[in-house]
């Protein structure tokens, strides 16, 4: 990924690290959105793609590994890079467990941090992908007819038409027919992509 490829939001009630941070970052051509509140970074943060936070853990109101928590809980989490005065394994380790793309240790090296900062972003760009794509499926599969959402259910079940006919009452041309209605909705050629589509909905057989 490109270094204007994304937004880095910074988090750090130190001024002068949240100064030395943002100049760093813009000139390596990143959109900087700096903050030295958790309470200001909540109230302004508006989701953008690719983006990552780098995040003080020592913050007032609200520290650090509780925004992240707070962050983890939207459907669509921003990547945290963590940054500490000091080196805490327990607390790092609870971080990491909680989706943290990285805990540096201030002073920070410029060189691991912008790898931090490009993988996050890069984590960000990808999960956008798969969010979007997972959408796309729900609004496919929003279009079926209750009737055509059993159907499938039965299909991705790996039941035969016959099968699936006397499963709902009906003759297996009605079947067919909901067969290639559903393919056609979904947007998919073979059984295998339906299959794969349903997993991806949480729709599988289990």
């Amino acid at each position: 990924m490109s270094a204007t490829g994304g937004t880095v939001f910074l988090l750090d009630d130190e001024p002068g690290m949240l100064k030395a941070l943002n100049r760093l970052l813009k000139a390596e051509g990143f959109t900087v959105r700096a903050f030295t509140s958790a309470r200001a970074f909540v109230e302004s943060y508006r989701q953008e793609v690719p983006s990552c936070l780098v995040l003080d853990v020592e913050m007032p109101e609200l520290n650090g590994l509780e925004l992240q928590q707070r962050l983890t809980s939207t459907e669509n989490p921003l990547p945290v890079i963590f940054l500490t005065g000091r080196g805490d394994v327990p607390m790092s380790v609870n971080a990491m467990k909680a989706g943290a793309i990285d805990f540096l240790t201030k002073p920070v090296k410029d060189v691991d941090l912008l790898q931090a900062v490009r993988f996050a972003l890069q984590r960000s760009a990808e999960r956008h992908v798969v969010n979007s794509q997972v959408d796309s499926l729900r609004q496919r599969y929003s279009s079926l007819t209750p009737r055509e959402c059993e159907v499938m259910a039965l299909v991705v079940a790996g039941r035969l038409n016959k099968q699936i006919a006397a499963a709902l009452g009906i003759v297996e041309h009605t079947v067919k027919v909901h067969r290639g209605r559903i393919m056609e909705k979904m947007s998919v050629n073979s059984l295998a992509e339906l299959v794969r589509a349903a997993e991806r909905l949480g729709r599988g057989n289990r």
